[in-house]
């Protein structure tokens, strides 16, 4: 199985499976010196994990890291960063019924024809838990960007959609609540609808946005290595994204040129940011701004037909620990992969 590393001078590379003894992963790239706070890894971990609300999945993992290498009197080296998250509460007799089925719109189907063999326990490495990973490199990518602030929230599950500009939001409210959406009343909202839909054994999906703010100038290349191509290649690689757009996205399109412009101010900014910070594919200093659709989980807790190893259609009814909707998890998520793409193109930026 290739492609399992992301970056090219900030490099992560991921292992493990969703019910093996620990997931875990390689930073590659990340520069010496840098004084890690280990309590901003841990809750940025905290805040990914599962069994943290009444509306996630209820499996109970701790999701402590351990680090290996990289690492001295609370420093980075400048050497890989070798680290292990240990699974302690794999029920894998919960997948034994999909042993020879596939699930509907799963990777089960395509595992199986690709590589002949799959693990069925959660999924293996299509499972969202690899994500966790992701997270303990973004939590670092974050302290080497210090300067630079990444917040994601929730502004859309299902049919409901926050539609308050980023701007009056207040970010601090993000983590007030289990959905993860700055708008109390929403939240609020957004909760009942989702506990509503996990009694019905079902799953919904949702959008997660993502500000990045005081990006400098220059980061990003101007043909393939675009800043807002490898941001979308980030976003899509976490489970269940089935969409991306930055700026103005699809509403755009239905612009004029004159009313889409951003007409400049004497200092460079621009008066509008329809852009989404960035031009050309680098960034121009504005906020970086962004959106992520997420599909609905695949595995329901309700009867649905099914194809089996033997091309046989046969009856089957979801059964484990799984969340009803992945987007109040998915904001630590969508946060950590934009800080490695941010790191990635900051430390390339400083080889010109």
């Amino acid at each position: 199985m290739a492609g399992n590393s992301y970056g090219t001078l900030f490099r992560i590379t991921t292992f493990g499976e969703s019910h093996g003894e620990a997931l875990g992963g390689i930073i590659d790239g990340c520069p010496s010196g840098i004084a890690l706070d280990f309590d901003a890894i841990q809750l940025e971990m905290s805040r990914r994990k599962p069994g943290q609300s009444a509306i996630v999945t209820q499996r109970k993992e701790p999701d402590d890291v351990q680090f290996l290498s990289g690492i001295f009197e609370g420093k980075t080296t400048g050497t890989p960063i070798g680290f292990i998250i240990p699974n302690t509460n794999q029920k894998s007799d919960d997948y034994s019924h999909i042993k020879d089925n596939y699930r509907p719109s799963h990777a089960d189907y395509v595992y199986d024809q690709k590589y002949g063999f799959r693990d069925y326990r959660g999924g293996g490495r299509s499972s969202a838990r690899e994500t966790a990973s992701r997270v303990v490199a973004g939590a670092i990518a974050k302290q080497m960007l210090s300067e630079i602030k990444i917040n994601a929230y929730v502004s859309a599950v299902g049919p409901l959609s926050l539609e308050t500009p980023y701007q009056d939001l207040d970010f601090s409210k993000i983590e007030s609540n289990p959905v993860r959406c700055p708008d109390e009343a929403m939240a609020a909202t957004m909760e009942d609808y989702i506990k509503q839909i996990r009694k019905e054994g079902d799953t919904v999906g949702g959008v997660v946005t993502c500000v990045i703010q005081n990006v400098p100038v220059g980061l990003g290349e101007p043909v393939f290595d675009k800043l807002h191509a490898e941001l979308g290649k980030a976003m899509l690689s976490i489970n269940a994204v089935k969409g991306f757009e930055f700026g103005s996205g699809f509403e755009g399109s239905k612009m004029k040129g004159s009313q889409h412009n951003d007409l400049y101010n004497a200092d460079g900014t621009t008066k509008t940011n329809l852009s989404g910070g960035i031009q050309g594919g680098i960034s121009n200093g504005m906020d970086i701004y962004f959106r992520v659709a997420f599909k609905p989980v695949a595995t329901i807790m309700q009867k649905q037909e099914s194809l089996d190893n033997k091309g046989n259609i046969t009856e089957m009814t979801g059964k484990g620990r799984h969340d009803p909707c992945v987007v109040p998890r998915a904001v630590p998520i969508v946060e950590a992969m934009a800080a490695i793409v941010l790191a990635d193109f900051y430390l390339i930026n400083k080889t010109y």
